[in-house]
């Protein structure tokens, strides 16, 4: 009976801070070995909290450093049980679920995440809104050892979850949401997926914008190159709707200063739709004008501008847990507000007014 309850105290203090379950219902037994190695056997019960998650999101969170194809291969081969049955990645954990995770080994001790928290646009009990710099992934993955989320849950260590609430592009700054409770997140992707949350960017873009408001609606797809990059693209009779709406803010002798609303959420949606139409943005390093992009960063139009200027400037939407509605907004970066300056003094000030 000692022994058992030793057991059980040690696989709680090497869970503690992780997103599992409320409880384990059975030992974890002994055998995992090495310096980083995960418990062998865990049985764990879903709770509330976690109901609602992907199986694979549970895992990887729950067994953080261990390579992603190898938790894929154990949910395949039938190693992680849902209720003594296999299932796929995809399932979607409901509150009560048992589940047995296999011994999930670290390759090594991963190392971790540096602590950085952004500055804070808006914060309660259930949401975090940040203001996310240019330059700084929002997630780790593709050769990005840590990106926002991790940082920030490195300086949030006793925030027991701590979820994107949706994705800003690596070049892209301003509002980036994040969910403090799962209630919160589910709440949020609901809004998301029906249209409800109004995401407006600040885009610069080179050339002569014509029309005051232009609706743009073009399918996009996604393609691997050659080399292993994936792009977008527009394709009318493949690609999935993609709805943008662009409004001309100012006309800045050969760029066009435009606010943009998402209609949809497709990846690159922005950036791929302006640059289809002859309108790349500014320093964008996929899908725009190189040369350009080269001239700005020497100074050649004014003070340099060394990165894409496309700037998450609002969101708004209903709170997601108590319905109050919020209107979040980040200012323009110091770098993409000098530019500006340069050209016409009176902009920035036009736009914080806006």
């Amino acid at each position: 009976m000692l022994a058992q309850s030793k057991t059980r105290l040690a696989f709680q203090k090497r869970e503690k801070g992780l997103p599992m379950a409320a409880r384990a219902t059975e030992r974890a037994a002994p055998g995992a070995t090495g310096a980083g190695a995960a418990p062998a056997v865990r049985r764990l019960v879903v709770d509330e909290e976690h109901a609602g998650q992907r199986l694979d999101n549970f895992l990887l969170r729950l067994a953080k450093g261990v390579p992603k194809s190898h938790v894929y291969r154990v949910v395949r081969s039938g190693e992680v049980r849902v209720n003594g049955r296999r299932c796929s990645a995809e399932y979607r954990l409901a509150k009560g679920d048992e589940l047995r995770i296999p011994p999930l080994r670290l390759a090594q001790t991963p190392a971790r995440a540096p602590a950085q928290m952004p500055a804070i646009l808006y914060e309660d009990e259930h949401l975090l809104a940040l203001d996310k710099p240019c330059g700084v992934a929002a997630h780790g993955g593709s050769g990005i050892a840590f990106g926002l989320i991790e940082r920030v849950r490195a300086a949030r260590p006793n925030q027991p979850f701590l979820e994107l609430g949706h994705r800003l592009d690596r070049e892209t700054s301003g509002v980036l949401l994040l969910a403090k409770t799962r209630r919160c997140l589910l709440a949020l992707h609901e809004q998301l997926r029906t249209g409800q949350v109004e995401k407006r960017y600040w885009a610069l873009v080179v050339g002569d914008w014509v029309n005051e408001r232009q609706h743009v609606r073009l399918a996009l797809t996604k393609r691997t190159l050659a080399g292993g990059e994936r792009r977008v693209f527009v394709d009318p009779s493949e690609g999935a709707q993609a709805h943008s709406v662009f409004e001309l803010c100012a006309r800045l002798n050969g760029f066009s200063l435009l606010d943009a609303q998402l209609m949809t959420g497709r990846t690159h949606q922005i950036r791929v739709h302006l640059a289809h139409l002859g309108f790349p943005i500014l320093g964008d390093d996929k899908y725009g004008d190189f040369e350009i992009n080269r001239r700005a960063a020497k100074g050649d139009f004014g003070p340099r501008l060394g990165r894409m200027f496309l700037h998450a400037h609002l969101v708004g939407l209903a709170h997601p847990v108590s319905g109050a509605p919020l209107r979040i907004e980040s200012p323009l970066p110091a770098e993409c507000a000098q530019w500006l300056e340069a050209r016409d003094p009176s902009l920035r000030a036009r736009l914080q007014h806006e």
